[in-house]
């Protein structure tokens, strides 16, 4: 127990240093001018794309109240959005799969919000109705800090963020590291990232996007988040103002885990084409609230997911039919890639 509470303490010093060290991070009110190494990776790897706003918020959330020092209790949050979902729902035999869809208790519930829709619904002056849970997110951790906490470590990890090994916060954490430690199903690349940097670099492998330094017509890659408010959307008539389609046809989703720090489930199925739009809407009833801007994906290919899918009622179809759109949570993220002009 002292050889853990001194990790703990290590991990903790370690991450004071980071923090002291840091004199810019993605924009931090007040910082001084400079580029720290996460700024340079971010605009390397995803030149003329900006930091969605919700993420630049966790990752300063992760320094000014890290879950290193502030408790952050780990709950089954509405951020986890459509993973249990798409990931769960295709076929096959693998019983870890299973018993996430069978755990997915909230699918029906996502379905009677309209958080499912079909694609032809997304054009300027269309009425979706739906509505968003309040997202209990938590902090984005330096990279620094991120590769010396004990992530496939169970015990160690609950040690270092003070959780009972019997209580219900443990078997989520415990749950999280089944999923991403499980199998990815036929045609699926996955992985589990824990910092914002290996998160951008697994949709980089993903995608095939890494390119070379003397390779100027490589492709790069964008990104795109929900810009929703944490405190959720209430269910209501939303007009659609604007659509942009964003590029490429395929796409890494990664969605946030139930886990003390911000952990991303990374994943995308080359053989199922998807296409992503950026969704300007505001709300049709007088005093709703500001517009927002929310990522869309739409699955072109569903000929494989479970007839149960909850999706399929949602919007009148079924397996194989019409494409199956959902937009994602707060905090979660939409990698694709893009052509590069050549410069010579």
């Amino acid at each position: 127990m002292l050889a853990l509470e001194m990790h703990r303490l290590a991990i903790i010093l370690h991450l004071v240093v980071v923090v002291a060290g840091a004199i810019r991070v993605l924009g931090h009110p007040g910082d001084a001018g400079g580029v720290t190494p996460l700024v340079h990776f971010w605009e390397k790897a995803l030149p003329g794309t900006p930091v969605p706003e919700v993420i630049a918020d966790l990752v300063h959330k992760g320094i000014d109240h890290s879950p290193l020092a502030e408790h952050y209790p780990v709950t089954d949050y509405g951020a986890r959005d459509v993973f249990f979902d798409t990931n769960y729902a295709v076929a096959g035999d693998d019983i870890k799969r299973k018993k996430g869809w069978q755990r997915c208790r909230r699918c029906a519930e996502d379905a009677k919000a309209g958080f499912y829709f079909r694609e032809t619904q997304l054009r300027v002056g269309s009425t979706m109705t739906f509505s968003f849970r309040p997202a209990m997110v938590a902090p984005i951790l330096p990279h620094a800090v991120a590769e010396k906490v004990p992530f496939g470590d169970l015990p160690d990890l609950l040690a270092t963020f003070d959780i009972a090994p019997s209580s219900a916060e443990a078997a989520t954490v415990a749950d999280t590291l089944s999923q991403c430690q499980a199998l990815p199903i036929d045609g699926e690349h996955k992985a589990c990232a824990t910092s914002l940097e290996s998160t951008v670099q697994s949709a980089m492998r993903m995608l095939g996007t890494a390119g070379t330094d003397d390779d100027d017509s490589a492709t790069t890659l964008w990104a795109a988040a929900s810009a929703l408010p944490s405190t959720g959307l209430p269910l209501q008539p939303y007009v659609i103002q604007a659509v942009t389609t964003l590029d490429g046809d395929r796409h890494v989703g990664c969605h946030i885990m139930p886990y003390p720090y911000a952990v991303y489930f990374c994943h995308m199925t080359p053989a199922m084409p998807t296409k992503v739009y950026l969704v300007s809407l505001r709300s049709s009833i007088s005093g709703g609230g500001p517009a927002v801007t929310m990522a869309a994906i739409c699955h072109l290919d569903t000929s494989n997911w479970q007839k149960a899918h909850p999706a399929f009622e949602m919007v009148h179809t079924q397996p194989g039919g019409v494409p199956v759109c959902h937009f994602m949570s707060y905090g979660n993220l939409l990698f694709g890639e893009k052509a590069v002009a050549a410069t010579r």
